[in-house]
């Protein structure tokens, strides 16, 4: 069953909840102006001694009730919705296999260093309490990355508080570092610290922490600094000047993400947490994984014991950390052994398709891709 059979079928079920849900409300509206009809009734006897009377208004408000019938007309779309469901339970069953056991391949990792991967994770996301009560239960050491993970998080919350004075000195601190990744993330800092002084406080405030912090800056970025020059003509009113964009609270959210991109490069770790890398890239790999060994189960080949997956597992630009090279010809992964041959003609095949190809270390053989000869000497390994 295709994806398609799935979103037809999910869309047979959302149709059939709405067509239940628009019948139920319309039954609760049936009972509940009969009810208000015979409250009203009630309420208009005059002699409330009267049981008679009384009594003669529930029994009308009972009969009508039993006309309307409440749960037999709800007896029959909630069983039409019940019975899609259970179709629809059924076909993601079948869809979607969840024996994912089938994808699983024993490898003995260090329980140690696989502890430590998951408290990091914790730490990184803020949930430091959660990563000291999960190593406490592993009965594992402290992790050295906890202590810097705090700081960044305390200077976060600072930033979330509007003070960036935190921020600004961690930067002024680092400066070579962050200089040397090509950002400009203290300058930011000053400018935004700038924008909130002009916005809150003075003209003047303004203009003697722009000669301090900002003059150096000016040698290299001298148009930001014109512009920000130009704010002090708009002092308490910079949201409706030509700068108004300064005011923009993106600028925060922004700040904030550049600042944890760079303590992260200066702690040698990644912007993205490498447990969640690792946890989204098996989630997308998965439905191909375990479709290979369904296959390979059928031919009766095991293909845990391969050393390479003998299908492509495409998972998107966003997990390609490095460059690779896959011959087109042979579709083996280069590596050390069978590294990529530049040849003269400018196609790129791997060392030992090119080596089948010659037959000989001498003889010449066409190119697969184009007329051209070639030799074995005049092709040149790659780099990556």
């Amino acid at each position: 069953m295709e994806l398609g059979s799935i979103r037809d079928a999910f869309d047979r079920v959302t149709k059939k909840q709405k067509l239940c849900s628009s019948k139920t409300q319309e039954v609760i509206d049936q009972v509940g102006q009969e009810i208000e009809q015979a409250l009203a009734k009630l309420q208009a006897v005059h002699d409330p001694s009267s049981i008679h009377d009384l009594k003669s208004i529930l029994t009308e408000l009972n009969g009508k009730l039993k006309e309307v019938g409440p749960l037999n007309q709800l007896e029959g779309s909630q069983k039409e919705l019940n019975v899609g469901l259970s179709k629809y339970v059924k076909s993601l069953e079948k869809f979607f296999n969840p024996d994912i056991s089938k994808a699983y391949r024993n490898v003995d990792f260090d329980t140690q260093t696989i502890n430590q991967i998951i408290a990091c994770h914790f730490y990184r996301q803020g949930l430091f309490d959660l990563g000291d009560c999960f190593m406490n239960e592993a009965k594992a050491p402290e992790v050295s990355l906890k202590s810097p993970f705090i700081e960044m998080y305390q200077i976060l919350e600072a930033m979330r508080s509007r003070n960036l004075e935190p921020a600004i000195k961690w930067a002024a601190t680092h400066r070579d570092h962050i200089v040397q990744n090509g950002s400009i993330l203290e300058l930011k800092l000053h400018r935004l610290q700038f924008v909130e002084i002009l916005q809150n406080g003075s003209r003047g405030d303004a203009l003697n922490y722009a000669r301090t912090h900002l003059s150096p800056f000016a040698c290299v970025h001298l148009a930001e600094i014109q512009k920000l020059m130009a704010c002090l003509l708009w002092a308490g009113r910079l949201n409706s000047s030509p700068y108004a964009e300064f005011l923009s609270p993106t600028h925060w959210e922004k700040l904030a993400e550049e600042l944890t991109q760079q303590f992260c490069s200066l702690l040698g770790q990644s912007y993205e947490s490498p447990l969640a890398v690792v946890i989204e890239a098996g989630v997308q790999g998965l439905p191909t994984l375990l479709k290979l060994a369904n296959v390979m189960a059928a031919k009766k080949q095991e293909w845990l014991a391969m050393k390479q997956l003998p299908v492509p597992l495409d998972l998107g630009r966003d997990f390609q950390f490095h460059s690779i090279f896959v011959c087109p010809v042979s579709r083996d992964q280069g590596s050390e052994e069978n590294p990529p041959m530049l040849m003269p003609c400018g196609h790129v095949l791997c060392k030992l398709s090119i080596v089948k190809l010659s037959k000989s270390s001498t003889r010449t053989f066409k190119c697969p891709y184009c007329p051209l000869d070639a030799t074995v000497a005049q092709c040149r390994q790659l780099y990556f």
